[in-house]
C-alpha cells in the first residue's frame, strides 16, 4: 500500500459517501453527480482551499498538519476509529520512506496456553494482529467448523471467512460477518500499512475473492470488540455466543478471543458439547441426546 494515495483514497471514499444531509448543508439544486459530498463542499466545510484539498485527495500534497486532519475529521464527523485510521494515514504518509518491519513473532506464552485451558468448556483461541489463529483450546478450534482442516501457517479466521467453504453457512449474517473482518483489517493498516502479514493477506483476499475487493475499497474502520455472534454450526446446531477481545501485554498485537453463555442455558449445553467433541469420543449429536437424556431422567435418593 501507498500511504501518499491511501491517505487520498480514503477521505474521497468517506467524502463520496456522505450524504450532505449528513453534515447539515441543503441538497441543493440540479443533479449531483455524486450522491455525496462535492470536493469543494469538504474544502469550505474543513476551512481549507479547494485547490488544497484536491491536491490533498489526489496524493500530491503529503504533509497535512494536525490542524487539517482534525479539521477535516469534524468535517466528515467520523467516529473514533474513523479518526484514529485517518491521523495515522496522515502520519504515514508525512513520512519519507517507508520503515523497515519484521513479521510479527507467532508464539504464544506458555501462561497463555494454560490460559486457554483454564476457560474451558468456554472456546477460546489466541489470534494476531492480522487475525492469524496462533492458538485455541477444542472447543475454540472446532468453533471454526473445518479450520482444523487446514495447515497450521494457514490458519487465519479472516482468510478463513472468505475463502473457507463452510463459513458461508456457519454465521447465518455471513455479510456482516464479512463487513467486520474487513473494517477490522483497515484499522489495523492505518495504525500500521508496513506490516508484512497485513500486505501478505490483503494482497491473497483481493486476488483470491471479489468480495474481499469490494469490502476493501469502502474504506470502513472498525475495531474488534465484544458483542454476540450467532453461529449455525454442523455438529451442535444453532447457539448465540457472546463474546469479548482482550489486547494481551508484550506479544505484538496478539488478542485473546473469549465465547460465553449463561450456564444451564441451550447454549452453555452446545459449547459444552464443542469442548467434549474430540477424537474418541461419540459425535456431538449422540452426546447432546445423551445430555438432554440425563437431565430429563429422574434423580436418585
Amino acid at each position: 500500500m501507498n500511504e501518499q494515495s491511501e491517505l487520498g483514497r480514503f477521505l474521497r471514499a468517506i467524502r463520496e459517501r456522505t450524504r450532505p444531509a449528513d453534515v447539515g448543508l441543503p441538497p441543493g439544486s440540479g443533479v449531483r453527480r455524486t450522491p455525496g459530498l462535492r470536493r469543494e463542499e469538504l474544502a469550505t466545510l474543513a476551512g481549507v482551499s479547494i485547490d488544497y484539498y484536491t491536491r490533498l485527495e489526489r496524493g500530491r500534497e503529503t504533509r497535512p498538519s494536525p490542524a487539517v486532519v482534525q479539521a477535516l475529521a469534524d468535517a466528515l464527523r467520523l467516529d473514533d476509529d474513523e479518526r484514529d485510521y485517518l491521523q495515522g494515514l496522515a502520519s504515514q504518509a508525512a513520512r519519507r520512506a517507508p520503515q523497515p518491519r519484521r513479521r510479527a513473532a507467532r508464539t504464544v506464552r506458555p501462561t497463555l496456553h494454560l490460559l486457554l485451558e483454564s476457560v474451558r468448556p468456554n472456546p477460546a483461541y489466541v489470534v494476531s494482529r492480522t487475525n492469524d489463529l496462533l492458538a485455541a483450546n477444542p472447543a475454540g478450534m472446532r468453533l471454526l467448523h473445518g479450520m482444523a482442516d487446514w495447515p497450521a501457517r494457514q490458519r487465519n479466521t479472516i482468510r478463513y471467512t472468505f475463502l473457507h467453504p463452510a463459513a458461508r453457512t456457519l454465521w447465518p449474517d455471513w455479510d456482516a460477518k464479512a463487513k467486520g473482518c474487513v473494517a477490522h483489517l483497515r484499522a489495523v493498516a492505518g495504525t500500521d500499512p508496513d506490516d508484512p502479514d497485513l500486505a501478505a493477506l490483503v494482497g491473497e483476499l483481493l486476488v483470491k475473492s471479489p468480495e474481499f475487493g469490494k469490502l476493501w475499497e469502502r474504506y470502513e474502520v472498525r475495531t474488534i470488540g465484544d458483542g454476540a455472534k450467532r453461529f449455525l454450526h454442523p455438529e451442535v446446531g444453532d447457539l448465540t455466543l457472546c463474546h469479548e477481545v482482550v489486547n494481551l501485554n508484550r506479544t505484538d498485537g496478539q488478542r485473546l478471543v473469549i465465547y460465553l453463555a449463561e450456564p444451564g442455558t441451550p447454549d452453555h449445553d452446545a459449547m459444552t458439547l464443542l469442548d467434549l467433541a474430540v477424537d474418541g469420543l461419540p459425535a456431538a449429536d449422540d452426546m447432546l441426546d445423551a445430555v438432554t437424556g440425563a437431565q430429563d431422567a429422574p434423580h436418585g435418593g
